[in-house]
């Protein structure tokens, strides 16, 4: 006896529609505070960190790029992917590897990486860029690569902004940019100085760069959306077995529902195609009735069962719509047999898969 088996396979057509992102100006974001003693004897914090600041006004998608950091006097770089926005005036907290148990706990991170900062020296840069540097080995190389928004080079780095480094750090100092993280003269030397680490992170209070005191006060409020596709299209049974059948007999229809849900003013046109049955093919057919709305394609009937053509023959046209579909779907029900009677065929397993497809028009 021959063991008839139908897989359907689904086919949704979906739009994804992507917004380019828009970034800040580089000189904008800065490096404001640099931590290596995570984890070490006395330790104030378990874990390194760095932490950025935005002095601008406009609010920096840093998706696109990251953080890097090299021990002093090297050109090979450790690359820390960035994500997420930076606000005007606001810290972004980079957790960073742990040299030891010793310590806070720092706040929660926005990024995070597995560098290990050197205490005797080191670079960190922020770049526009997700490749990395090659830069580090003497003063100013770094800060004349365009991607590089800033670098800060502390203890004994070999290059650095500005007549000189930053301070060495340690496990109860950081270097802190001074202003709050706002001052910024492309001199380490003069731009940061040692301070107890006090990391800061998107949550922390702004920072008021360009003015004596905050003139504004702002909140943020998470928005978002959940956007659905232009077309989907659904089965109700995603296989369909006809179990056990013999060479001559026609075994019964098996039911099915096709949801399409569309947004398109314009409507839809659906198609079906099937793959040829292995060992050897059969008369797999299909027969379905319109919703309201809907209009049956010219060789298709809502009685009798019509074939299914086989790839590469074009598609048979299931049916259309002129109009967008009803709320929760339209449901095109289906009827899936067998034109004929089954031929004489090898006994086996004989599988095909059908393939529906929705079109906008």
């Amino acid at each position: 006896m021959n063991r008839v088996r139908l897989f359907v396979l689904l086919v949704v057509a979906v739009l994804v529609v992507a917004a380019p992102a828009a970034h800040g100006t580089s000189q904008s974001l800065v490096v404001s505070q640099v931590y290596a003693g995570g984890g070490n004897s006395g330790a104030v914090y378990a874990n390194d960190f760095v932490e950025l600041l935005n002095r601008g006004s406009t609010a920096i998608d840093v998706g696109s790029w990251t953080l890097q950091y090299a021990s002093a006097g090297s050109t090979s770089w450790q690359v820390i992917p960035l994500s997420g926005t930076i606000q005007p005036g606001r810290y972004y907290l980079v957790g960073l590897a742990s040299s030891g148990s010793v310590g806070s706990a720092l706040p929660a991170a926005d990024a995070s990486g597995s560098a290990n900062l050197a205490v005797a020296g080191g670079n960190v840069a922020i770049v526009h860029d997700t490749s990395s540097l090659s830069c580090g080995g003497t003063p100013g190389s770094c800060s004349a690569v365009p991607a590089v928004a800033d670098l800060v080079g502390y203890g004994t780095a070999a290059d650095y902004e500005g007549a000189a480094a930053a301070p060495a750090v340690s496990a109860t100092l950081a270097d802190a940019r001074a202003g709050a993280g706002c001052t910024d003269t492309d001199d380490n030397g003069t731009d940061l100085a040692t301070a107890a680490p006090s990391p800061r992170n998107s949550a922390s209070p702004a920072a008021a760069c360009g003015s004596g005191s905050p003139s504004s006060a702002s909140q943020d409020a998470s928005v978002d959306l959940d956007l659905q596709a232009v077309l989907s299209l659904s089965l109700e049974h995603s296989s369909l077995s006809f179990g056990n059948a013999a060479a001559g007999d026609t075994p019964a229809a098996l039911g099915d529902r096709l949801t399409v849900v569309s947004n398109s003013a314009t409507g839809y046109a659906l198609t079906v195609h099937r793959s040829v049955f292995t060992p050897a093919d059969l008369p797999l057919a299909i027969s379905t009735t319109a919703p309201a709305g809907g209009t049956l394609g010219s060789g298709v009937s809502g009685n009798a069962l019509t074939r299914v053509p086989v790839v590469p023959a074009a598609d048979l046209l299931v049916g259309t719509t002129s109009a967008r579909s009803a709320a929760n779907g339209d449901v095109w029900p289906a009827t899936i047999g067998f034109a004929t009677a089954l031929p004489i065929v090898p006994p086996g397993h004989y599988a095909a898969t059908v393939t529906f497809t929705v079109v906008g028009r």
